[in-house]
């Protein structure tokens, strides 16, 4: 899903979230439960936005001995620790970019932003968690070169039901503006 061409532009972001819909709505391990999926044509999005997409770079952390940060997830993880690679600077404001040095390793950037609670799931959203793997999709990092594609946020698995848990956005990583792209509230939560 998230290797498939197209890669680029409007017509990967619907392939990618046609991809995301068959998964979510076939895969026997789904957040969604058989209810919900008889409910569910596809996930919902905000129109793809090419503005969504911004570059940036990976501003170094003050070396204060704060790169560590713990994020709860209320549940059988407990909680999980992430290193503070370095702080982004985006139009819609400022963000943390994380490293998960357990598990699989990988990048993590959640985020809560204007529409958080109103259009989108209030917990936040994702813009990758590389464990399990988006492969350049939401965010590409050559050096200290970033890029961020929001068109790809989408909502933790926790946001579809309450049986699920996971990390969401620290609050660092909430940004008053609002973000509209990538995907909605999904309304059918249980």
């Amino acid at each position: 899903m998230y290797l498939a061409a197209p890669r680029d532009g409007d017509e990967g972001c619907l392939a990618f979230r046609r991809a995301r819909d068959e998964l979510f709505l076939t895969h026997p391990q789904s957040a969604l439960t058989a209810e919900q999926k008889e409910r569910t044509e596809a996930l919902p999005y905000f129109p793809y936005d090419p503005l969504a997409r911004v570059e940036t770079s990976l501003e170094p952390l003050p070396s204060d001995g704060s790169s560590l940060i713990t994020i709860d997830t209320g549940g059988e993880d407990g909680t999980i620790s992430y290193r503070r690679l370095g702080r982004l600077v985006t139009p819609y404001g400022t963000l943390t970019l994380l490293w998960m040095p357990g598990y699989a390793g990988g990048l993590f950037l959640p985020f809560r932003d204007g529409t958080s609670g109103r259009e989108t799931y209030g917990g936040g959203r994702y813009l990758t968690d590389t464990i399990k793997g988006t492969y350049g999709r939401g965010v590409v990092v050559q050096g200290k070169a970033v890029t961020l594609d929001f068109n790809y946020a989408y909502n933790p698995s926790c946001a579809y039901s309450h049986r699920v848990l996971c990390p969401l956005a620290p609050v660092e990583n909430t940004l008053a503006a609002a973000v509209r792209a990538g995907e909605l509230t999904y309304p059918f939560a249980s």
